[in-house]
């Protein structure tokens, strides 16, 4: 019997479930009022699986994602997540034939762009992803990190930190998050489900611990930031703290607000360390330490990965530092993206068609999708052998045009 591929039906959906949970190695059962939570927010029209013998055994999910590009200006991605195949079934191309489908409903769809978070780095190149953000986490030894207690008590620069609570972060949460992404490239939308889950004032896991929120607001009371952390109790035998506080969720739209919120983590009572949760790499963190090297590196990894389909509309959506005319030759063996195009780019504006003129770089898809959002350097993917000079110096003149000041910042998981 031939395995199927399509949608599943509401009456599937505690079995495409099941596969889900199996896959990622969970209790491969549906927990009660599992499917009634999840149902009414999932489009089953976007919820694949393949199917065997009435068994659901590979699981895909996309969704509507709004992606941040450079400048801030924005980009609608196919947001693929939820990917499992059950492991009487690997090897047989499942998870390809699953990806075809999706890719080519985005691209019918007019989807500029997919996205994903990968759990395994090898799977997604070969569908013409490329990781196109980064993200660090840092651990901090406030006894070492040489900060003064007594100065520890708010911003100097007129605005002021406030204990909240989850309400009041739900409230205020979405516009910063909303400004943060017009200064950062690579921040995905959070949906009203996704501020409500990351709240509590969803559905709440029974591994749900209520966090503690602090709002930091300008001199002229606007909320420019927020951060939302836990705290452990523990205390060494001679009755001293030796407790931990890590960071859920820090965003800020300001660099007054960055700053004034790590020094406000870091200077929390009984607080002898400070986990940063996932930062981009160039976080200021250390930097805002007396001493940087208090702040120790945890992970460093890949984090958005990015596959280009629509590959005028994505260059023509963001800005560029400089003018230059750069002819690209993308190679797409999906043929989503595939073709010559010239970019005409400018600080004023951008324009990106086909053309026939001869190449001066040629690149994978996913070597472009992981230049777009300014994260990686073309000139090291032509050392690596990954980009290939058509014109001496073309590689260079491609880093003027697209790395960017500030790396992108994916804060979420999906």
């Amino acid at each position: 019997m031939s395995v199927e591929l399509r949608a599943v039906t509401e009456s599937e959906f505690p079995d495409w479930l099941r596969a889900l949970r199996t896959g990622f190695l969970n209790e491969p059962v549906v927990p009660d009022g599992l499917v009634a939570d999840r149902l009414p927010h999932v489009d089953l029209d976007r919820t694949l699986a393949a199917v065997d013998g009435g068994r659901v055994v590979a699981t895909f999910r996309s969704f509507r994602q709004e992606l941040s590009t450079v400048g801030g200006g924005t980009l609608v991605s196919d947001a693929v997540t939820q990917v499992t195949v059950a492991p009487t079934h690997r090897r047989r191309g499942l998870l390809s034939r699953l990806m075809a489908l999706d890719l080519a409903a985005a691209r019918e769809r007019g989807d500029a762009v997919a996205t994903l978070i990968a759990a395994e780095y090898p799977i997604y190149g070969r569908y013409g992803f490329g990781p196109a953000s980064w993200t660090t986490e840092w651990r901090v030894d406030l006894r070492r990190a040489g900060l003064d207690p007594r100065r520890g008590g708010g911003p100097g620069d007129g605005g002021r930190i406030d204990l909240a609570d989850a309400a009041e972060v739900r409230r205020i949460g979405p516009a910063v998050h909303r400004r943060l992404a017009g200064v950062r490239a690579g921040v995905t939308d959070r949906s009203a489900r996704t501020w409500d889950v990351g709240t509590g004032l969803g559905h709440r896991p029974e591994s749900w611990t209520e966090p503690y929120y602090a709002v930091y607001r300008s001199a002229s009371g606007e909320p420019e930031g927020y951060v939302s952390y836990r705290c452990d109790d523990k205390w060494s035998d001679g009755k001293q703290p030796e407790n931990t506080l890590t960071v859920r969720d820090l965003i800020a739209a300001t660099p007054a607000a960055e700053h004034a919120l790590w020094r406000f983590v870091c200077s929390v009572d009984w607080v002898v360390t400070v986990r940063s949760g996932q930062r981009p790499p160039d976080d200021p963190l250390p930097l805002l330490l007396p001493d940087p090297r208090a702040a120790l590196t945890v992970s460093h990894a890949d984090m958005l990965w990015l596959r280009i389909l629509d590959v005028a509309r994505v260059l023509e959506e963001r800005t560029y530092p400089v003018e230059d005319a750069l002819v690209l030759e993308v190679r797409d063996g999906d043929g989503f993206a595939a073709g010559r195009y010239r970019l005409d780019a400018s600080p004023e504006g951008a324009s990106c068609a086909p053309t026939t003129a001869s190449a001066e770089l040629v690149l994978d898809v996913a070597e472009l999708s992981r230049l777009v959002l300014g994260d990686e350097s073309a000139v090291r993917l032509a050392l690596l052998g990954l980009v290939e000079e058509a014109v001496p110096g073309a590689a260079a003149r491609a880093d003027l045009l697209f790395r960017t000041p500030l790396r992108p910042f994916s804060p979420d998981v999906f």
